[in-house]
């Protein structure tokens, strides 16, 4: 691939929505850790985060839709905490886009259910 991680990683964050719109639906959705040499690194959260599904999802889902996308070439990674899948030190990602998130509370799924129920 002739694109620079900084290239490949505003394309997927351009993107991401509408691959996200699939993951949502099961109560999950995609945080964009980073690029490197080309390979996105993604953490499927929520409920997808730790789903016997989610190498499934990772590959027929979120690289499918972004190699139609972006390019037929493209690898995405889900960080998931084996060592296969471990998040490379000197990844590129935008420092102001981890720090928005840092600073967004996500709502577990215990207290959304609360709140039907209440």
């Amino acid at each position: 691939m002739h694109f620079s991680d900084e290239d490949i990683y505003e394309a997927v964050k351009h993107h991401l929505p509408a691959v996200n719109e699939y993951v949502e639906s099961h109560g999950g959705a995609i945080k964009l850790l980073g690029v490197k040499d080309g390979v996105v690194y993604i953490e499927l959260t929520g409920t997808c985060h730790g789903c016997a599904m989610s190498l499934m999802t990772t590959k027929m889902v979120v690289q499918k839709k972004l190699r139609e996308l972006i390019h037929p070439e493209l690898v995405v990674v889900n960080v998931d905490g084996t060592p296969e899948n471990a998040l490379p030190e000197d990844i590129y990602y935008k420092e102001e886009d981890h720090r928005e998130e840092e600073e967004i509370e996500e709502e577990s799924l215990w207290d959304k259910a609360k709140k039907v129920f209440s």
